[in-house]
């Protein structure tokens, strides 16, 4: 599983949590800990999209016939 379902996942537990709790002092615990799997979510999302930006391209070459290339 990639890290970033794993967190949403855990953040998803985290509100169930939150929901089901009487402690008014609990649920705010449980609904932080949520924000901040998911805050973990997105900076792991915003990483990729920064590799895969900056990632090289790969160049394919083109197979010439004999005779037609540099000689």
């Amino acid at each position: 599983m990639n890290p970033q379902k794993e967190f949403l996942r855990h953040a998803d537990d985290c509100e169930q949590m939150a929901r089901f709790t009487r402690d008014p002092e609990s649920r705010i615990t449980w609904n932080g800990m949520a924000e901040r799997w998911r805050q973990c979510a997105l900076k792991i999302e915003r990483e990729r999209e920064a590799a895969a930006e900056h990632a090289p391209r790969k160049r394919y070459r083109r197979n010439i016939a004999p005779g037609w290339g540099p000689m």
